[in-house]
């Protein structure tokens, strides 16, 4: 893991932004359509630690990103093309463009300034999404990724964010996959080489901290 110095510059509330992955209540709610992955989220203490971030990214003046997964009720535009894509269209919970699915779930709280990035296709809340220009104009160059699948969508996130010039930092008890012993499997296999592996209390314990000021 990083030192607190070196996290404490990677973590700049000037450059950095928090993103979160598909923590909508079609998820990790309590009408999930994945109710193995909610209960994961919630049972591992990764959506609180979500929440945690969320709240202390308002205070500390740190932009905030929600990534959220949806589809139209024509299905129009939708992928149809993994196993993955074909099982999400027989579940009893549809994640449908408007519903109550699609919203972010407690007990994470949406501010005013806060961004909701929603995506009809595709398995990334990056690539294919607005994600990145809005990163760019915001003049964001870490990204703290939250969330989940750590099956799918986390590894995606911090694969496309790397691939487009950003640094990667993931707080390895934010993230939640199934099952249970797959999420700290992969987090250190796979992302670990990629990406900085930290903790949610060392990132609050980051925005905490006093900085010092840069030399000239």
């Amino acid at each position: 893991m990083p030192s607190n110095e070196e996290l404490a510059e990677l973590l700049d509330p000037a450059t950095a932004a928090l993103l979160t992955v598909e923590c909508q209540q079609g998820v990790v709610g309590t009408d999930s359509a994945l109710p193995e992955l909610a209960e994961e989220a919630r049972a591992s203490g990764a959506l609180g630690n979500v929440a945690r971030l969320v709240s202390a990214a308002h205070t500390a003046a740190v932009q905030v990103l929600h990534a959220v997964a949806e589809r139209r009720p024509d299905g129009r535009g939708a992928n149809r093309n993994a196993r993955l894509f074909r099982a999400a269209q027989r579940l009893p919970v549809q994640q449908l463009s408007g519903t109550k699915a699609v919203r972010i779930a407690p007990p994470i709280e949406v501010a005013d300034q806060d961004l909701v990035v929603r995506r009809l296709h595709g398995l990334s809340p990056i690539a294919g999404t607005d994600a990145d220009a809005l990163l760019r104009n915001l003049g964001c160059r870490t990204v703290i990724v939250t969330g989940v699948s750590a099956n799918v969508a986390i590894p995606n996130a911090v694969f496309d964010l790397v691939n487009l010039g950003y640094t990667a930092v993931v707080p390895a008890d934010a993230i939640a996959g199934v099952p249970s012993d797959y999420t700290p499997a992969m987090v250190r296999n796979t992302l670990a080489l990629v990406a900085t592996v930290t903790t949610t209390d060392d990132v609050l314990g980051s925005w905490k901290r006093p900085r010092r000021a840069k030399r000239a």
